[in-house]
C-alpha cells in the first residue's frame, strides 16, 4: 500500500516520545488494588489501650440499638430511602459493627493529645507502643493502624522525632521486630517538601537502627495549610511533596478545620461542605490523580451524643428527655451522613471519624452509596469487558482501560468495606472469582484473550 513515511525517519522522535511515555507511566502508575479503609478513627495517645477499638465497636453498637433499633428509624433519621433498601443497608451496618467496627485507627500525639511535659509524652510513647504490641499478640488491633506525630515546625520538630523514636524502638523490641499489618505514620500540617524530605531521612535511619526492611515505614501527609495547595511560587505544592516522599507516601488526608482557618473562614462557617474545602480537595484530586496516593476527607465535629444523662442511682430519664436525646443524636447523624455522602460523590472514599457513635452513619452512608447504583455499575462493567475483549481479539485498539479499571475498583471498594459480597459482584459483572481477585482490568482482558 502507498505510504509517505520512511521506516527510520521518525526514529529519534519515537525515542524521545518513548522516554517521555515511560517517565509518565512511572510517575502515574494508576490506582493500585490494595484495600483502602473507608475511614480513620482517631483518639488521644493517652487513652489508647490494646482493646480500644474493640470498645469503640461496643459503643457504636449500643448507639445503633438505642437510637435506631430498626431500619425504618435509621432511614428516617438520615434521609435514606426506606423499604427493602433500608433493610438491606441496616443489616449490613449491623453486621459490620459486629465483625469489624473500626477499619483504621490513628493514635494521636498531635491535636487529640496536645502539648504536655516531655517526660509525660515520653512515657506515653513507650506505653502506647507496649499496648500496640499487646494488641498485635492478642489480635485486637484493627486492620489498619498508625500514629500521628507532631508537625515538623522548628518549635515541635525535636518533640515529634523523639516521640516517633521512642514509640518505634519500644514497639520493635516488644514484638521482636514486627510491625502491625498496614501500619502507617501520619505527618500533620505539611507545608514544605523539605519537611517531607527530612521525615524520610528520619525513617531511613530508624529502619537501619531497628533492623527493619528498607521502606517498611510508610506515611501519609495531612493537607491542612493553604501553602500545601498553592506554594510561594504559585504552583500546586502537592506533587513536590509526594516526590519528596520517595515512594513512602501512601495517602494525603485533608484537614477541614485547620485549612478553613488558614484561609480566614470564621469558626461558624467551618464545615466539610464549604466551597473552599471543595476547591482544595479538587486540587488534591487533580494533582495526585494516577499517582496511587489515596485521598481522605476530614471529619464532622458535631457529635451524636445525648443531651440528657440519668444520674447514677437517680431516677430514669423522662419520656421528654429520652425523645430529646434521640432527636439530638439523629440531627448529628443526619449531618454526618450528608457529609460522608458529599465526600463519596466527590470521589473521596475515606474520611475521619471522631466518635464511635458516628460509625453507624459512616457505614450507612458508604453502603447506601454503593448499593444504590450497583446494578447499573455491574451492567456497565460486564458490557465493557465484553466489548474490550472483542476489540482486542480482532486487533482493534482499545485504549480506555482506565474506565474499565475504575468500574472494577467500584466493586473492589464495595467488597472491601462490606457493602457488597464477592458473590453479588460476580453475578452482576459476569467475572470469575480469579478475575475479580486479580484486581486488574488489563489482566482480565489478557486472560480472556488467551482463552479464545
Amino acid at each position: 500500500m502507498p505510504s509517505s513515511l520512511l521506516p527510520d525517519e521518525l526514529a529519534d522522535a519515537e525515542s524521545r516520545l518513548r522516554r517521555a511515555n515511560d517517565a509518565f507511566t512511572r510517575r502515574y502508575p494508576g490506582e493500585g488494588g490494595a484495600r483502602q479503609p473507608v475511614h480513620t478513627v482517631y483518639g488521644g495517645a493517652q487513652l489508647f489501650r490494646s482493646d480500644s477499638t474493640v470498645k469503640l465497636g461496643q459503643v457504636a453498637r449500643r448507639a445503633l440499638a438505642e437510637h435506631a433499633p430498626d431500619a425504618r428509624t435509621l432511614a428516617a433519621a438520615v434521609g435514606m430511602p426506606g423499604g427493602d433498601f433500608a433493610e438491606r443497608v441496616y443489616a449490613r451496618v449491623a453486621e459490620k459493627l459486629e465483625r469489624e467496627p473500626v477499619e483504621d485507627f490513628r493514635i494521636d500525639f498531635e491535636d487529640g493529645y496536645g502539648n504536655r511535659p516531655d517526660a509525660e509524652e515520653d512515657g506515653h510513647a513507650e506505653s502506647v507502643a507496649r499496648e500496640v504490641a499487646k494488641g498485635l499478640a492478642e489480635g485486637t488491633l484493627p486492620p489498619f493502624l498508625g500514629i500521628r506525630v507532631k508537625t515538623l515546625s522548628e518549635e515541635l520538630r525535636g518533640r515529634s522525632v523523639r516521640t516517633l523514636d521512642l514509640f518505634l524502638t519500644t514497639l520493635v523490641q516488644a514484638t521482636g521486630g514486627a510491625l502491625p499489618p498496614n501500619f502507617v505514620l501520619t505527618l500533620p500540617k505539611v507545608a514544605l517538601p523539605e519537611q517531607v524530605d527530612f521525615f524520610v531521612d528520619v525513617l531511613r535511619v530508624l529502619e537501619a537502627r531497628l533492623g527493619l526492611e528498607t521502606g517498611a515505614l510508610r506515611f501519609e501527609i495531612m493537607v491542612e495549610v493553604p501553602q500545601a495547595i498553592i506554594g510561594a511560587d504559585g504552583r500546586c505544592m502537592l506533587p513536590d511533596l509526594v516526590r519528596a516522599g520517595d515512594g513512602r507516601i501512601t495517602a494525603a488526608h485533608f484537614g477541614t478545620y485547620d485549612y478553613t482557618a488558614g484561609v480566614g473562614i470564621t469558626a461558624a462557617h467551618q464545615h466539610m461542605r464549604h466551597r473552599a474545602c471543595d476547591y482544595a480537595k479538587h486540587a488534591m484530586q487533580v494533582s495526585l490523580a494516577g499517582t496511587g496516593v489515596w485521598l481522605s476527607d476530614g471529619s464532622t465535629t458535631v457529635m451524636p451524643v445525648p443531651v440528657h444523662r440519668a444520674a447514677p442511682g437517680g431516677p430514669p430519664l423522662t419520656a421528654e428527655q429520652a425523645d430529646a436525646n434521640r432527636q439530638s443524636v439523629h440531627r448529628a447523624w443526619k449531618l454526618h451522613y450528608d457529609d460522608v455522602r458529599h465526600s463519596l460523590v466527590g470521589g473521596f472514599y475515606q474520611g475521619w471519624d471522631l466518635h464511635p457513635a458516628q460509625l453507624p452513619t459512616r457505614y450507612a452512608a458508604v453502603f447506601a452509596f454503593f448499593l444504590e447504583s450497583v446494578e447499573t455499575a455491574g451492567a456497565r462493567l460486564k458490557n465493557f469487558v465484553e466489548k474490550a475483549a472483542q476489540a482486542t481479539l480482532v486487533g482493534d485498539v482499545f485504549d480506555d482501560a482506565a474506565t474499565g479499571q475504575g468500574l472494577l475498583n467500584y466493586f473492589l471498594r464495595g467488597i472491601n468495606c462490606g457493602a457488597l459480597t464477592e458473590q453479588e459482584a460476580l453475578e452482576m459483572t459476569g467475572l470469575t472469582l480469579d478475575e475479580l481477585r486479580g484486581r486488574s482490568f488489563l489482566k482480565i482482558l489478557n486472560g480472556r484473550r488467551l482463552l479464545e
